[in-house]
Order: structure tokens, then sequence, then C-alpha cells
């Protein structure tokens, strides 16, 4: 492990933290307001809009990669950094040929209201 300064690691943790919160909020959201899970298995029955998803279409990616880019930081392994971008690419592609196409086909006119209003990223 290489030796990053103070400051990179604090802002490493703070990324953490700041992830996994924002994580367990939209996972929260799924199960409060949507009544279901993010698994695809078992999806919400009602679009999900409330909380973080106010702000921002995909905060369960976001999070992740907060994490990741935090955990580059905090272990002084710039290597994650190019694992952020690559699953960061594969995020990408999965909601905009999966994901959207699903949520506009389940719920229609609502997820194409919610999709102008709130930015995905």
């Amino acid at each position: 492990m290489d030796d990053a300064p103070l400051a990179v690691r604090i802002v490493g943790g703070t990324s953490i933290g700041v992830g996994v919160a924002f994580l367990l909020h939209a996972f929260a959201r799924f199960v409060i307001d949507g009544l279901g899970t993010p698994a695809p298995v078992a999806p919400p029955e009602r679009l999900v809009v409330g909380g973080i998803y106010r702000y921002v279409r995909n905060p369960m990616y976001l999070a992740v990669e907060a994490t990741i880019v935090g955990q580059a930081l905090l272990l002084g392994q710039p290597w994650l950094l190019a694992y952020a971008a690559g699953i960061g690419a594969v995020f990408v592609g999965f909601v905009r040929f999966y994901e959207e196409p699903t949520l506009r086909r389940r719920f229609g006119d609502q997820y194409d209201a919610y999709r102008r209003a709130v930015p995905g990223w």
C-alpha cells in the first residue's frame, strides 16, 4: 500500500462514508416509497422519486463510484481509479440500454416527466 498524504486519506474516508450513507438511503427509498427492492427480481411497485431521487436519478451508482474513489484515495491505490472508470462505463451502459427502457415501459409518462425534471448523474 502506498502512503497517501493525510489530507487525501481524509477525503477518501469521507467519500466512502458519504457513498455508503447515500447507498443506504437509496435502498431505503426503494423499500419505503417503491414497495420493492433494487434487485430486478423484486423491483419497486411505484416509481421512486423521493429523498435523494429528487436530485439525481441514479444515486446508487454514484454512491458506489464515490465509495470506490474513496477507497483509491484512502488506500493510496491509483489503479482503483481506473477500476472506478470501468465500473462507471458499465453503469452508464446498463442505465442507458436496460434500466431506462424498462422504466419507460413500466411507468410510462410518469417516468418521462421524472426524467425531464431530474438529471441522471
